[in-house]
């Protein structure tokens, strides 16, 4: 196993970008960043980015915008590299000619935020930086096609921005929206991977009247809506048309892998749906790549075995395939979606970082290179992690 193999890259970890702040400092509605008094006089930053948020919403401070910080928590905790992401709500809020530009100028931000990084200590014939990202698309209701299309192009020109993030609504219709087809097939052709991440979950009604603060929007509401993006661009065809598509999503999925066979057994029974697809809808699974933001090694532990069987599932197979957990975690990558989640005191480390390592540590199945794959050989070659 080469040093590279062995270094802990985190492909979940968000930065507000001093511009996306500024902008949020400007704003009066959600998403924006609000100043309040405290009891004692002091000024506090809150950043509110989902209607009714609890408290007021939450706390905000350097570590969401700067560098600094960021590295300072890859320190503390062992933390090689990150490919870090611009938080949610991204530009979804914005009408079209100002998401384009801004989208232009965070690129270039965040390509000047990573390029400028620090390197790592790892030996061998590549330099490696300790920062790379994910890019921004436009992707707001009216934009055009060729807007969009132009920055996808830069992000694939910017040479330490490798994908780009996305939510789940598309330019207003969803990700299986036949007018996506151009820009799914140029980020294809670019090889970017994109980082499906949620934002608006499901309806608020579902939480009923208790006042659970952020457990329920957050525990379930986000993953659902993972959940219920992926398996509409299954059943749209997305990944028969773009096979070498590469799709990440937050959360490890969120309950696909639990609920995939009576997504199968579904499709099946419905030919509208069936008639879409070349292969049953469980082969689309192994097509896809998971954070390893579960918390637990039984949850990972099944999701690998999911995405293992996957092959098993291709049109024409008749033999049943037994899951492979090895197999399976190739395609599953460490994560702490910082800085949000931060602890109590900050003497502690992190309970993002510290118990999703450990969840990454006692899967059954896995063999220690598995595992070393999961904390980052996996992320050095998904994202080709070399200068």
């Amino acid at each position: 196993m080469t040093m590279a193999s062995r270094l802990l890259v985190d492909v979940h970890t968000h930065v507000y970008l001093p511009r996306y702040a500024s902008l949020l400092r400007s704003r009066s509605t959600v998403p924006f960043i609000r100043t309040n008094t405290t009891a004692d006089g002091l000024s506090e930053d809150r950043l509110l980015i989902l209607e009714n948020e609890p408290s007021g919403g939450r706390p905000v401070g350097p570590q969401y915008w700067d560098r600094e910080e960021k590295l300072k928590f890859m320190d503390k905790h062992g933390i090689d590299i990150s490919v870090v992401s611009t938080a949610n709500p991204w530009l979804d809020f914005l009408p079209a000619a100002q998401a384009q530009t801004l989208a232009s100028e965070l690129n270039e931000d965040l390509e000047q935020y990573c390029a400028t990084s620090p390197s790592t200590n790892s030996s061998g014939p590549y330099k490696i930086k300790r920062l790379y990202g994910f890019g921004l698309l436009p992707l707001v209701p009216e934009v055009s096609t060729t807007s969009v299309l132009r920055i996808v192009n830069q992000i694939a020109s910017l040479p330490h921005l490798r994908g780009l993030i996305m939510g789940t609504r598309g330019i207003g219709q969803g990700l299986d929206d036949e007018a996506l087809d151009p820009v799914w097939a140029a980020i294809e052709k670019a090889g970017l991977v994109v980082f499906l991440h949620p934002h608006y979950g499901v309806d608020g009604s579902a939480w009923g009247d208790k006042d659970n603060g952020h457990v329920l929007p957050l525990a379930l509401g986000f993953p659902f809506e993972t959940t219920t993006s992926a398996t509409r661009l299954i059943l749209s065809g997305v990944f028969d048309r773009f096979p070498n598509l590469r799709l990440l999503l937050a959360h490890s999925g969120g309950a696909l892998a639990a609920l995939s066979s009576r997504l199968a057994s579904c499709i099946d029974h419905d030919p509208r749906a069936a008639s879409r697809l070349k292969h049953d809808a469980r082969y689309y699974l192994g097509k896809l790549y998971l954070d390893a933001v579960a918390y637990g090694p039984e949850e990972l532990g099944f999701v690998s075995d999911v995405i293992s069987r996957s092959t098993g599932y291709e049109a024409g197979t008749s033999i049943s395939k037994t899951p492979d957990r090895s197999l399976g975690s190739q395609r599953m990558f460490f994560g702490t979606d910082h800085p949000f989640f931060p602890p109590l005191e900050p003497s502690e480390k992190w309970k993002s970082v510290t118990e999703n390592l450990e969840a990454i540590a006692l899967v059954q199945g896995w063999s220690e290179e598995d595992k070393a794959g999961v904390r980052g050989g996996n992320a050095m070659s998904l994202f080709n992690l070399r200068e």
